[in-house]
């Protein structure tokens, strides 16, 4: 029997998310969506995952049926630098432009964070993105988890003092820029953010 991710009305990144956590646990499935884009993100996920993907449009939505036929490209591509994998974070939202979507992509971003693999091992937060780890945080739950989760998270000392928030951090451990630099190039692999 086939299971049936029903995704219509969810917002990015829910269709890929949910479809991604059911084929690490059965072979075929079907993803129902309703938008263009939603039908490109899911068939890029199931295409890296293996996927044949097969795609039907009715009234009733996008139904992308998806086989596992072959290995993950992850499985097949060459293996990660030495060293951690540490995610930089110096803004308290993403891209520029829209602070309003900027403030939207951060929180969907660290969201997705926790549904990924692999999971940063480290986070670094410094100028304006350590607001994220202090009280009141849009995203403190989403860091908590990545923190249980084995992810270490480094919060910049000198930034917290200059934006008078350093006894309102909620997760990570305040830290130094010797040991963020030491971090940083020590790092096999480093995402900005």
């Amino acid at each position: 029997m086939t299971k049936i991710v029903d995704a219509r009305g969810l917002a990015c990144p829910q269709p890929v998310v949910l479809t991604k956590k059911a084929l690490d646990e059965v072979a075929q499935l079907t993803t129902i969506v309703d938008n263009p884009t939603a039908k490109e993100n899911v068939s890029r996920l199931a295409k890296k995952e293996g996927c044949e993907v097969k795609i039907e449009e009715n009234a009733e939505g996008i139904f992308l049926r998806l086989t596992k036929t072959a290995p993950k490209e992850a499985a097949l591509a060459s293996a990660p630098a030495a060293g951690p994998t540490v995610a930089v974070v110096s803004a308290d939202c993403m891209g520029r432009g829209s602070e309003e979507l900027g403030d939207i992509l951060v929180r969907s971003f660290m969201h997705t964070l926790n549904e990924v693999e692999p999971r940063p091992d480290k986070l670094i937060f410094f100028n304006s993105g350590v607001k994220l780890t202090v009280e009141g945080s849009e995203v403190l739950e989403d860091l908590r988890t990545l923190e249980q989760g084995g992810s270490e998270i480094l919060v910049c000392g000198t930034c917290l003092d200059y934006f008078q928030i350093k006894d309102k951090v909620a997760v990570g451990q305040v830290s130094n820029m010797y040991t963020i630099a030491e971090t940083l190039l020590g790092a096999g692999r480093t995402v900005t953010i």
